[in-house]
């Protein structure tokens, strides 16, 4: 029986394109888009880990290529909207499976991003912006918190990651508790949440 995640954070669109238009950017200005849903979702779940908050709040999945990053993944697929979007300000629909930046983003232009967020995003470039989609496909199948899900898709709930890594109970509670503090506070901001 498959479970579904206790915690939840809010999702920022902004932050998620800001993400992929600075990863974009240290790749030279275009990327295969799995390729970089693969390093977005390697570096929300590192911020999991280290700090009880991933960088874009998105809905975690296991996919039959691996974990993604549920909304990123509508974004890229969806195509350009009628109306604007923030993902569509920072990046162009994909063609030949590849997004390139529409506007470039540096550690001077990346106002919704932290210090320690451009810092994961650089370090999670480096160790893995040079394998090409199949192999950060097979590296993702390596996580434990990725289960086949047989040509569907499963949660794959944020508690599951944080106790591969060895978080107590305790810090779970916390990162759950701070996670309800700011899916509260995001939805007084935006009630359509």
């Amino acid at each position: 029986m498959m479970r579904f995640p206790m915690i939840k954070f809010p999702f920022s669109e902004r932050k998620a394109a800001q993400s992929a238009a600075y990863l974009v950017h240290l790749h030279g200005g275009s990327m295969n888009y799995m390729a970089l849903i693969k390093l977005l979702y390697l570096a929300d779940r590192r911020a999991l880990i280290e700090r009880g908050l991933p960088i874009t709040g998105d809905y975690m999945v296991s996919m039959p290529q691996g974990p993604v990053l549920s909304r990123v993944l509508d974004l890229i697929n969806m195509g350009k909207p009628e109306l604007p979007t923030s993902w569509f300000e920072y990046l162009s629909e994909p063609r030949a499976y590849n997004v390139r930046s529409v506007v470039s983003v540096t550690d001077k232009t990346a106002e919704e991003l932290s210090p320690y967020e451009l810092r994961l995003l650089r370090e999670i470039h480096a160790a893995y912006g040079h394998l090409d989609r199949f192999k950060l496909r097979d590296l993702t199948h390596t996580l434990p918190e990725w289960t086949d899900p047989r040509g569907s898709s499963y949660p794959i709930p944020p508690e599951d990651i944080l106790r591969a890594a060895n978080k107590s109970e305790e810090e779970i509670e916390r990162i759950a508790g701070d996670a309800a503090e700011l899916w509260l506070f995001s939805s007084l901001e935006n009630p359509d949440l």
